[in-house]
């Protein structure tokens, strides 16, 4: 199969699809890849490392679009690139439709073979393309939030670890699954008074013993979540619902109810924020104040730290698509019923139910449609 990557089009973002190494990959196994020049470069690889790993370099995405029948990517198609999708083509990337309905009518209506990397599943039921992105986005939120909180950004001037003689700073995650956990190592890590909730008590009974107690659980309960927004210095919005919008757990008249300069990151804002203040930023302008309250909702947060974030989704996603490669789209459900559940849109019909439920969409089973 050709395999092709672009160039990302969505502001500051700097990764990659395929790596050089993962690019050869491809080629080993009997594949062409091209490659838009200059594609690699926001994550340290240049156009060199291409072509020594066997990579045609071309001009444009254009081209690429044009010559490759599956396309590897970072994050969803734009506008700019709905034209450039063909009938049939595979885009293998993240796609994050239930937030994006004028993205869900352009692949619907290109009748191509859309593959989100949020939805595919493993043996266990996890989101392992996923699972990488929401670590580093987790460990980023406590990072972004801790800068946010200072003074002259018009944060409350805590320092979440607090010193001798004075207390640390309050940090509530909303969300114990991999970017909540993952913001619990970092801000517990730096000392800081740490709340997480969850309605799996489960899970929250596994924190508890891996973090011996030094944190508090709390079931995610509308009461329990007012009362712990009147104590936050810093508030990492971290729930997800595989491929369906996020809940808005966090309101508008909840503001009202926080510290003036407390800080807000929303890491659930590819699926559309889980506060209803929230909306999306990007790296050169991250944040916002509402009510008091400093917003910080950048959609690709991994982003800023692309050569980390590429790797890492190049360990999660390649073994996956040399599948999709090798077999054909088609074969390689029916031989992995977990990489099936990636499929959201495939040859004009949706097959996400999530997302069909968000607009009202008729969505077809996979194994309907193949």
């Amino acid at each position: 199969m050709k395999v092709g990557t672009v160039t990302e089009i969505k502001q500051y973002e700097n990764r990659v699809g395929l790596t050089p190494d993962s690019a050869k990959q491809f080629i080993e196994h009997g594949h062409s890849v091209s490659v838009q020049k200059g594609a690699g470069t926001g994550s340290g690889f240049s156009d060199e490392m291409y072509e020594q790993a066997g990579c045609l370099l071309l001009d444009t995405a254009e081209e690429v679009y044009g010559t490759c029948g599956m396309i590897v990517k970072v994050k969803e198609p734009l506008e700019p690139e709905y034209s450039l999708i063909r009938e049939n083509q595979i885009i293998y990337t993240y796609l994050h439709l239930a937030a994006d309905k004028p993205q869900t009518d352009a692949l619907l209506k290109s009748k191509c073979i859309g593959i989100a990397f949020e939805t595919i599943r493993d043996e266990k039921g996890g989101l392992p393309c996923l699972k990488p992105m929401s670590q580093i986005a987790g460990r980023m939120s406590v990072q972004e939030g801790a800068k946010y909180l200072e003074k002259h950004y018009g944060g409350s001037g805590v320092l979440l670890s607090g010193v001798p003689g004075v207390a640390p700073g309050k940090v509530m995650i909303v969300g114990a699954g991999t970017v909540g956990a993952s913001a619990l190592k970092i801000a517990a890590g730096m000392g800081a008074d740490v709340t997480i909730l969850d309605v799996n008590l489960n899970r929250l009974e596994y924190l508890e013993d891996v973090y011996r107690g030094s944190v508090r659980t709390l079931y995610s309960s509308p009461h329990n979540i007012e009362s712990c927004l009147r104590e936050a210095d810093l508030v990492i919005g971290s729930v997800l619902l595989p491929g369906a919008a996020a809940p808005k757990l966090i309101k508008k008249e909840h503001l009202k109810l926080m510290k003036p300069g407390s800080v807000i990151v929303d890491v659930a804002i590819d699926q559309g924020g889980c506060c209803e203040t929230s909306r999306v930023t990007y790296h050169d302008d991250p944040v916002y104040i509402e009510d008091g309250v400093v917003h910080y909702c950048v959609g690709n947060m991994p982003g800023a730290v692309a050569r980390t974030s590429t790797i890492a989704l190049n360990n999660a996603i390649v073994s996956r698509g040399l599948t999709i490669a090798g077999l054909g789209a088609e074969a390689a459900f029916r031989a992995d019923p977990g990489l099936a559940q990636g499929l959201n849109v495939y040859q004009g019909e949706l097959t996400c139910k999530e997302v069909a439920e968000v607009y009202g969409y008729p969505c077809r089973k996979w194994e309907e449609l193949l």
